[in-house]
């Protein structure tokens, strides 16, 4: 835990922040007086699962389609406002 006096935190708060993010906990001080607390946003209870990043493209059409592709590709486009 780190603790940053508020008129040090106006002029340093890119890495005051950089460091939150790293995980560090800052406390916010004023007059040598806690007030607040910064910690990292971030997923600290967040599930990821075993597929997380693993994701993959799938072709909007499959096989040859004759020339007919920009056809398809409309009547997928449209087919959710019918």
């Amino acid at each position: 835990m780190k603790k940053v006096p508020i008129h040090t935190l106006k002029q340093e708060l890119a890495s005051v922040i950089a460091e939150a993010e790293a995980g560090m906990e800052i406390v916010i001080t004023r007059h040598n007086k806690s007030v607040a607390r910064l910690i990292d946003a971030g997923g600290r209870h967040l599930h990821r699962g075993v597929r997380f990043g693993k994701a993959s493209l799938k072709p909007a059409v499959r096989g040859n389609t004759g020339g007919r592709y920009l056809e398809l590709l409309k009547q997928d486009r449209y087919a959710d406002s019918e």
